[in-house]
């Protein structure tokens, strides 16, 4: 995230969701959080329920 904001929150390819890490980085300034970056599906137990939350949750807000 450090980079993408000095990059003015731009990435080679895009930067998907760019409202939402500014957003983020905006309430993280307020508290003391370390980042740690973790590789998706790879059998970490707290991402991959990170991501079942997250695909529950969408699929709740399709269904309204």
């Amino acid at each position: 995230m450090k980079k993408w904001k000095a990059d003015g929150w731009k990435k080679k390819g895009g930067l998907k969701n760019a409202d939402l890490w500014q957003r983020l980085d905006t309430v993280a300034a307020k508290h003391e959080v370390k980042f740690h970056w973790v590789k998706g599906h790879a059998g970490d137990q707290f991402n991959e329920r990170a991501d079942a939350l997250a695909r529950g949750a969408i699929t709740r807000m399709a269904g309204e």
